[in-house]
């Protein structure tokens, strides 16, 4: 029976997806023609994972979910969400920074940023703000499909001025009505007192499905969900980030990428002296900001030195590399694995093998990229595949990095129709992006990669088992948050006694008035 249900939950989420695509065709298409863009209704009807998002978010019912669906649609007409770019938007919108993409949280949810301090109300730039927002959004559901955001509320130094309760709904009705399914948790950090009043309206728009995904963090308390290399400087984090446009901010491949050092030519090979330059380039490539420019070198005739050089040490080059597993289907390439390179601690665990397969014709070009590039090295990083062959890529962990969840891998690939002509640096300066194949993937943590728990000298915990070490750290963790519980109570106590005081003094205050009103009235 347990092999049964599975595949029964999955027969009666295609029911599901069938029915709300046939009553939307019935109940809303049809008198509605001109309510919805074509492109959208064209999406709704071929894309299975755009409609299991609406059912997901309404738990499966179809009713509530051809409401949204109608609501999406509509809302996408209305502020033209297909045809949205940067000409579309206002350049001071963009040159503010209220708004960005940066970063990712400790889960690997990319962080979307917004600076309440530096929005003011003004109805005469609403409808251009929420343009804005939604340029975001759809910029990055094309580029991450799938992938849930974490929305981070930076209210340092702001008032009740820089509040939009008309906004902050928008943002709201964004991830969910919108975009059902792309908000993994709203932090709002460093809220000041005075604003829980409006935060507790906020809270009411949310419902039960995102009031769960909301958090509350102090300065202090937002590395609990945000690493310290992704947090600015004010919140007590490393990241040295500053936004600034042109151009738009896209860290995911924007941070120095090292091709895996200089390209050589055959008189450096030859002596010992060209050697050492060519390894004291390849480190430096990897531990300065500054990326290493490689020499032209005709690319086909480097490609077959590289062949005939990795022919005898390409089995040394993989050897402990983690074997992928399972493949994504390319236009250009076949890569494998399709979503994750897997690392650990362990030696065993610091390299994991990427394999391309050329599945066209001609020769294929392709680089690879990571948003690290302190952390690993990747070879070859940059080279080409011939018709019907495959590579092997080896991504290592260099020193002693660790990997992180935050880390991303991007694979570009171009087909190349008259290789021999070309040099590399050339053939990617004049390859138009339309005919760029891109494949991302995600680095996942093994459970060994994970730091051990800190110990010191003559502490106690070194020489208990393990599971009175985690039990200790847990109680400890309690103690903490009852600690910080009681803070929060101590400081509401005083708060309310503060407000009896007031209430008192209005009181007298009150009783005085009357009096002298009530001697001021008396006959002299």
């Amino acid at each position: 029976m347990a092999e049964v249900e599975p595949h029964e939950g999955e027969q009666d989420l295609e029911k599901k997806i069938e029915e709300t695509r046939q009553r939307f065709n019935n109940e809303l298409l049809q008198d509605s023609t001109e309510k919805y863009d074509p492109r959208d209704v064209e999406r709704l009807q071929t894309d299975d994972s755009l409609v299991e998002g609406y059912l997901t978010w309404r738990i499966y019912n179809v009713d509530d979910a051809l409401k949204m669906i109608d609501e999406s649609l509509h809302w996408r007409k209305e502020y033209g969400v297909n045809d949205i770019n940067e000409s579309t938007i206002p350049r001071w919108m963009f040159e503010t920074g209220a708004v960005y993409l940066h970063g990712y949280d400790k889960e690997g949810n990319k962080l979307f940023w917004f600076k309440v301090k530096l929005h003011v109300k003004d109805s005469k730039t609403v409808i251009d703000k929420k343009k804005y927002v939604a340029f975001w959004l759809e910029r990055y559901a094309k580029k991450e499909p799938g992938m849930p955001l974490t929305v981070v509320f930076d209210m340092t130094d702001s008032g009740l001025s820089n509040v939009d309760m008309e906004f902050v709904k928008y943002i709201i009705n964004c991830f969910k009505v919108y975009y059902p399914k792309f908000l993994s948790k709203m932090i709002i950090v460093d809220m000041p007192w005075i604003l829980n009043a409006a935060w507790k309206i906020v809270k009411s728009w949310l419902g039960p499905e995102a009031i769960s995904k909301l958090r509350f963090a102090s300065k202090s308390e937002v590395q609990t969900y945000i690493g310290p290399e992704y947090l600015p400087p004010h919140m007590g984090g490393t990241d040295s980030f500053k936004y600034s446009y042109p151009p738009l901010p896209d860290d995911d491949f924007q941070t120095p990428i090292c091709d895996n050092g200089p390209i050589v030519s055959d008189d450096d090979r030859e002596s010992k002296e060209g050697d050492l330059d060519v390894k004291d380039a390849l480190e430096s490539s990897f531990t300065s900001d500054v990326v290493v420019k490689p020499k032209k070198v005709n690319f086909l005739e480097q490609s077959l030195r590289s062949e005939d050089n990795d022919k005898g040490d390409a089995s040394a080059r993989t050897k402990g590399a983690r074997k992928p597993l399972t493949t994504f289907k390319g236009s250009l390439l076949d890569v494998s694995p399709a979503e994750e390179l897997s690392f650990g601690s362990g030696e065993t665990e610091k390299k994991s093998l990427i394999i391309l397969n050329n599945v066209v014709k001609n020769q294929v070009a392709f680089k690879v990229r990571t948003t690290a590039p302190d952390k690993y090295r990747v070879k070859p990083s940059s080279s080409c595949c011939e018709p019907g062959a495959s590579v092997d890529i080896v991504v290592s962990l260099h020193g002693g990095s660790q990997a992180s969840p935050q880390d991303r891998f991007l694979i570009m690939a171009a087909e190349m129709e008259n290789a021999g002509s070309q040099d590399l640096s050339q053939f990617w300066k004049e390859v138009p992006k339309t005919k760029i194949m891109e494949h991302r993937l995600r680095c996942h943590v093994l459970e060994s990669a994970k730091p051990a728990i800190k110990s010191f000298k003559d502490n106690p915990m070194e020489t208990m088992p393990i599971e009175q070490q985690e039990l200790n750290i847990a109680l400890m963790r309690v103690t903490a948050c009852t600690s910080r519980l009681e803070q929060k109570l101590d400081n509401t106590l005083w708060l309310q006694k503060v407000l009896i005081v007031l209430v008192v003094v209005l009181v007298m205050l009150n009783l005085l008035c009357l009096h002298l009103l009530g001697t001021a009235q008396q006959p002299s």
